[in-house]
């Protein structure tokens, strides 16, 4: 028994939660490094404090997964997490701003500590909008559902990196105080706040998720409910992974790598670098950080429009292809940062780092649905963000020696170091899976 075709808005309001959860992440991966710079952090510790986000997912999804295979309550399988999650991701956001006046006394520990609490947050609302999309279309719809996510993560993401200038443009300072975070940015996380609640509540009470009845019949699930049926442990599952979940892992590996490095080492990179291209001049430090603000709510824009034709042209060309050539031009992207100093055309090489964003957010989910089983789709969704989770902590561990021993504290290079990864994991697409499903 084949499930129901949806409407496109029906797939929209599927994601439509993730607007503002994206918003929120974008929030945190915009303005983190400046935050903790302000509060006292070196360069070479701030890989550190990032690491706080894929220790987080690498912990709570696949509970969180495990969990919400075998949740059926009349609220739904997968909403009691995403409502939940959301609430507290909400009061996250509003904290992080005021983490030297919670604890003066050591304002980084509690910017570490909140920062933690928001990632865990943020994990447990996210991680089943992957399964949702999974759980509620058809093989037929799958790709489409997964590149409307696609589009509304990107969309928050410009939404959310956008905030601060917005906020600048409707007269709050952007005074980097030392000991203080500034104005404009403790607004933005303010307003992301209330969004990410709002949008989320959309989800919840737009979408209705299949009774475990149905949801069997259309799974080819024994006659049985499928709340009744046990579900495999996690050792269990850990042996029973699909092949091709481990090949998308390597490519996962190289490009999530060089996206944690973009993100934490973007606003040290340019800073005393990039310059106003009317008056020649370096921009000060507290310009440096709205523009980094900027340059990274551009590259979810072009991320956004190649979402829409993302789904006809792998109809046409495969997964697989569409995926390589993604990670290609984010590989460009980040050559062209290097070469680049002028403000505004410091915006053409995130057009590149956009359309392997847009590859990146929904290609391997649209390969690997095909060979997971409905009824441990959330927990392998779960367990695929160790292929996430994985290259941020590498990294997070290593990039503050890499940085301080090998570039002599030049964050430059660590722009360099994520093309060339960028660059790997396009090779790496050629060992992912075989036949018609990649």
């Amino acid at each position: 028994m084949k499930k129901p075709k949806l409407s496109f808005w029906q797939i929209w309001n599927l994601s439509f939660g993730f607007l503002g959860v994206q918003i929120g992440y974008s929030l945190q991966n915009s303005n983190t490094s400046s935050i903790f710079e302000s509060l006292g952090a070196d360069v070479s510790h701030l890989s550190y404090f990032w690491l706080a986000a894929p220790l987080a997912g690498m912990v709570i999804q696949p509970i969180v997964g495990m969990f919400s295979d075998g949740t059926w309550t009349r609220f739904g399988r997968r909403m009691p997490y995403i409502l939940g999650g959301a609430v507290i991701s909400t009061i996250a956001l509003l904290l992080m701003p005021n983490c030297p006046t919670l604890l003066a006394i050591a304002p980084l520990a509690m910017g570490a500590f909140i920062l933690l609490f928001m990632d865990l947050s943020f994990n447990v609302t996210m991680q089943p909008f992957r399964a949702l999309v999974a759980d509620m279309l058809d093989d037929s719809q799958k790709t489409e559902g997964y590149v409307v996510q696609t589009f509304l993560i990107n969309l928050g993401a410009v939404i959310g990196a956008f905030l601060p200038l917005v906020m600048t443009w409707l007269g709050v300072s952007d005074e980097a105080v030392p000991g203080q975070v500034s104005k404009h940015i403790a607004y933005s996380y303010y307003a992301g706040g209330v969004i990410l609640l709002l949008t989320v509540l959309v989800t919840v009470f737009k979408t209705k998720e299949y009774p475990p009845k149905e949801f069997a019949e259309y799974n080819g699930l024994p006659e049985k409910s499928a709340a009744a049926e046990k579900k495999p442990g996690f050792l269990t599952l850990m042996r029973n992974i699909p092949k091709v979940m481990l090949q998308l892992g390597v490519t996962q590996f190289f490009s999530w790598a060089a996206l944690f490095l973009m993100w934490t080492y973007l606003k040290p990179a340019i800073t005393g670098v990039v310059t106003d291209p009317v008056t020649g001049e370096v921009l000060s430090a507290g310009a440096t950080q709205t523009w980094v603000g900027v340059l990274n709510g551009i590259y979810p824009i072009p991320a956004c429009i190649v979402s829409i034709f993302l789904s006809r042209i792998a109809a046409r060309y495969g997964n697989k292809a569409v995926y390589a050539a993604c990670l290609l031009c984010g590989a460009l992207g980040f050559g062209g940062l290097l070469l680049v100093h002028n403000q505004y055309l410091m915006m053409l090489p995130m057009v590149g780092i956009g359309i392997a964003w847009a590859g990146i957010l929904a290609m391997p989910y649209s390969i690997l649905s095909r060979d997971v089983q409905a009824a441990s789709m959330g927990a392998y969704m779960g367990i695929f963000n160790f292929t996430i989770t994985i290259p941020q902590i590498v990294i997070g561990l290593t990039g503050g020696l890499i940085v301080k021993w090998i570039f002599g504290s030049q964050a430059v290079w660590m722009l360099a170091l994520a093309g060339v990864f960028m660059l790997l994991a396009a090779v790496s697409t050629a060992f992912v899976g075989r036949g018609e499903k990649c």
